[in-house]
């Protein structure tokens, strides 16, 4: 596991080293460089794999090729025997060394023979050429720019495992308008671009050769390509099948010379990993868990399922109550992710990855098994719309009239009441539109009082709407509850949930990895029809049965619980007047983004209690403390909108 950067075009040692010292939390053990005539790499590396003699970058035997990778390749041993059958000489036993000989035997289509998760770049001394690629969920970051050559030369490339450190490569920049835009709205910005103006995020699955600064982009892979013909064998076959493809990917995310654990949250994904590790390793199996202590907070937590789990299992348990101090681990949060995002399960994941690491450098996760089975209440939403659908539109009109006097805004529309409401408000819209307006964290019509004019006048599309849409239109199949997946593992997927757990884990130099992100997992995931997956209107229900004799069944009848925190509360409470200082009517002017009377009103409304703007305000928030964290680290800071 590192941090990589990197520059094409240019190998200035002096900002090699500025870019690798933003990456040090990624890579603590060990720092390494390569210089060439035009390019430069370096790497952050957390000793792993081979601990003594995995240094990066790594060559092939006569320095023509050379790599840098952050990630793990976990099917490394075996093509470590085939290539030396083939007659190549390693220096380690490492696997990202298996990368360059395997690039000199099958070029750049050599990332099809990989197992993992991974960002990685070559250098390719006799054909001139640098390659990028990034795995094929998105698992690990890589992020890049071009910039203008020097003096009429070629462009220049600049990457990096992270934002802060490549903005150390770019002399001059500004925010992107739309980016802002897009934030506020899904929390997150959404990939391929980033907040900044230039710096784009290379694609899950995507892969770009740079030769003599021309760029060629290069989709190896596509989630949708995995979907095949979804036949339905008989279901005992199927369970069966599953359980061998979610054993093989638990067995192989367990390759590591240093010790390992479980982020154990008590639910139906890490439970499962802690099944099928229980079944390889007879010893200590290490697990952690977060939970709360206050007796308002009892809602949100998990421990009590986690640690009935953990006694089941026979593992070396270790919880963490949540008593944080929110007022100083928000900023720390804020930087660990090193650009804007608000989903605050970015607090707990941060939490128990401190944890962990006082005791191990690798931790399990259960990421990707709601997108993969059909895991979250909006999947069943878009197949009880359907059938909405199918009324008269007198009578859903009726219905939506009903729900306008009846039913509260509630919490913002992310309550039982507000979700019902929205449902039966959105009922004569198609189901992609739906679909897009459930998983916003917006009312209708909320730029037009929340942003200011001259964010307003500055985002000018809507591309990452339209992006949903056309994802959702063009999954290859009729079921929309098979579309809201596939458009999940474009986009939700990569950009909120693996983008937080590499980022809050690595902020502590803990390595995390994903099971059910495995791509042959996600083959077998992707051959089941919804209708399977769900057995009729059960979340996981496919999963559920499959799963008996295996885990206790409390665990397996018990509802989901999200990674959720008490937000709402604290805002009101312990970060009410750390809000009221980051939202200030002066802080708010300062950025020129969005209206200093409205947002006091959002704070007016939240702190009373009247309403729930949790969402809204910490959001703004996020903003405010990364745009102060920015400005004290890079110098050049020129704003698209505002002032800095």
């Amino acid at each position: 596991m590192c941090g990589i950067c990197g520059l094409v075009g240019d190998n200035d040692p002096v900002l090699l080293d500025r870019m690798l010292d933003r990456l040090v939390h990624r890579g603590p053990d060990e720092e390494g460089t390569h210089h060439d005539v035009g390019m430069a790499f370096g790497a952050r590396r957390l000793r792993v794999i081979d601990p003594a003699g995995g240094r990066q970058p790594v060559r092939n035997e006569t320095g023509s090729v050379w790599a840098v990778m952050n990630g793990e390749i976990y099917n490394y041993r075996e093509l470590r025997e085939e290539l030396i059958q083939k007659g190549h000489r390693f220096q380690s036993h490492c696997d990202t060394e298996v990368l360059v000989h395997l690039y000199e035997e099958e070029g750049p289509e050599a990332v099809y023979r990989l197992r993992g998760m991974f960002a990685y770049a070559i250098w390719d001394r006799e054909r001139d050429l640098v390659l990028l690629v990034r795995d094929r969920l998105g698992i690990k970051p890589l992020y890049y720019a071009a910039l203008p050559g020097n003096a009429g030369a070629d462009q220049r490339v600049v990457f990096s495992s992270e934002l802060p450190s490549l903005l150390e490569g770019l002399p001059h920049w500004t925010i992107r308008p739309q980016a802002i835009a897009d934030f506020l709205s899904l929390l997150y910005v959404p990939g391929p671009e980033t907040i900044v103006e230039g710096v784009h995020q290379l694609q899950p699955g995507e892969a770009l050769k740079i030769v003599r600064g021309r760029l060629e982009f290069w989709r190896y892979y596509r989630p949708a390509e995995a979907l095949g013909n979804q036949v339905a064998p008989p279901l005992g076959d199927q369970r069966a099948q599953f359980l061998s493809a979610l054993r093989n990917s638990v067995q192989a995310h367990l390759v590591s010379d240093v010790p390992l654990g479980l982020f154990l949250s008590g639910g139906l994904d890490s439970a499962s990993i802690l099944a099928c590790m229980r079944e390889v390793i007879p010893g200590s199996i290490k697990t952690f868990s977060l939970g709360y202590d206050a007796p308002e907070d009892q809602s949100y937590n998990e421990l009590k399922a986690a640690r009935f789990l953990a006694t089941h299992f026979g593992t070396d348990h270790t919880e963490a109550v949540l008593r944080p101090d929110v007022v100083s681990l928000l900023p720390r949060v804020v930087a660990g992710m090193g650009e804007p995002f608000a989903d605050s399960s970015a607090i707990p994941t941060y939490l128990v990855s401190e944890v962990a690491r006082q005791s191990v450098t690798v931790a399990l996760s259960g990421i990707g098994g709601d997108e993969l089975f059909g895991g979250y209440p909006r999947y069943l939403g878009l197949r009880t719309a359907a059938h909405y659908a199918s009324l008269p539109v007198g009578v859903r009109s009726w219905i939506a009239s009903r729900a306008v006097s009846c039913l509260s805004d509630g919490a913002g529309g992310h309550e039982v009441r507000g979700r019902i409401k929205r449902f039966l408000l959105d009922g004569h819209r198609p189901l992609g539109e739906q679909y897009l307006r459930w998983t916003t964290f917006q009312p209708d019509g909320w730029d037009a009082p929340l942003f200011a004019d001259g964010l307003r006048s500055a985002v000018s599309d809507d591309s990452a709407r339209h992006r949903v849409r056309e994802l959702f239109q063009e999954w290859p199949s009729c079921d929309p509850s098979d579309r809201a997946m596939g458009v999940d593992l474009q986009t939700y997927l990569p950009d909120d949930l693996l983008r937080m757990g590499d980022r809050m884990s690595m902020v502590h130099s803990l390595e995390l990895r994903v099971p059910f992100c495995d791509h042959h997992l996600l083959a077998f995931a992707c051959s089941l029809p919804a209708s399977t997956k769900f057995q009729g209107w059960k979340l996981k229900g496919f999963m559920r049965s499959s799963l008996q004799g295996m885990l206790p069944e409390s665990i397996i009848s018990a509802k989901k619980r999200g990674f959720m925190l008490p937000l709402a509360r604290w805002l009101r409470e312990d970060l009410r007047e750390m809000s009221q200082d980051l939202l200030s009517d002066e802080a708010i002017r300062r950025r020129g983004y969005v209206n200093p009377a409205y947002v006091q009103w959002l704070l007016t409304e939240h702190h009373s209690g009247r309403r729930n703007f949790t969402d809204q305000l910490y959001a703004l928030m996020v903003l405010e403390l990364w745009h102060g964290q920015v400005a004290q680290s890079v110098s050049s800071y020129p704003m698209g909108v505002g002032a800095a």
